[in-house]
């Protein structure tokens, strides 16, 4: 399969700006209030709203399409679900592999940011912050090499899909970005530091895209794509339920998340319909 140079570029771009809203949410640490953190409620819920309507409704029909030329109705549908499972299996594998207090989908409860924020805290102290703070842009990197693959290859089918999801991650990576930063900045008093390690973090997402292409471009076609789209669907619901949809409870309430889904939903819903239109 191939493609132009202008699709490549639009793609990776994407990509790359999803990648570095890790550095957005190090910047909001620096001023954010512990008790506003309502609109990030309605943001996590948004991201989410639109990664499980884009899963469902448009990637999962993509891997389930490419496979029928080849293996029929029912055996299209059950390949589909195989890879779903598999990119489900994927991600679970990828966060288990990682330390659950470092883990940037391990939530913070808000007695543990506000220590954070606090600056209370000994030499010692100072020092597992730092660490902290490294080890989860470590983890974040490990955790943004599929989402970068899935925004890449999203974008090269569609790019109203690649849109949706590329905006999607930048959203739920900026809570990461403040997952790293706040240790740092709280153990070393260096906003550029700290900046930096979460800025850094999220060229994973950049680095996963240029990979996945490398590897598997060359072996692109109907068969390959229903492979990764499903794989993708899976890894995108995964972050949904684990990372995004608990997230965004624990920075608002019930009302703010399911606000954020329903936004989601309707922008692309109604954004596919107008891509389809034109």
């Amino acid at each position: 399969m191939q493609y132009t140079y202008d699709e490549l570029l639009i793609a990776f771009s994407l990509t790359l700006l999803a990648g570095l809203s890790t550095g957005i949410g190090a910047a909001l640490a620096f001023f954010s209030r512990k008790d506003n953190t309502a609109l990030l409620s309605v943001g996590m819920g948004f991201s989410a709203g639109v990664m499980i309507y884009i899963s469902f409704a448009e990637i999962l029909v993509k891997s389930k399409t490419a496979f029928l030329p080849r293996f029929g109705e029912i055996g299209a549908e059950a390949w589909m679900l195989v890879c779903f499972f598999g990119g489900f299996a994927m991600a679970f594998a990828i966060d288990r592999l990682i330390p659950e207090d470092i883990n940037p989908h391990e939530l913070k409860t808000d007695a543990e940011l506000s220590d954070l924020k606090s600056g209370k805290h000994d030499k010692h102290r100072s020092h597992a912050l730092h660490r902290t703070g490294i080890f989860t842009a470590v983890a974040i990197a490990i955790h943004n090499f599929p989402e970068g693959f899935a925004t890449f290859v999203s974008a090269l089918d569609s790019l109203t899909l690649g849109i949706g999801i590329a905006l999607a991650v930048a959203i739920h990576n900026i809570p990461e970005g403040m997952a790293v930063s706040l240790p740092i900045y709280h153990a070393t008093g260096n906003r550029k530091k700290a900046f930096g390690y979460a800025f850094f973090s999220g060229l994973a997402e950049p680095l996963g895209a240029a990979l996945g292409f490398f590897l598997l471009m060359p072996l692109m076609g109907e068969l390959t794509m229903g492979i990764t789209f499903g794989l993708v669907a899976g890894i995108m619901i995964y972050i949904c339920f684990d990372e995004l949809l608990p997230s965004a409870r624990i920075y608002g309430n019930s009302h703010t998340t399911m606000g954020g889904i329903a936004a989601g939903m309707g922008v692309m819903g109604i954004s596919l319909i107008l891509f389809k239109i034109v």
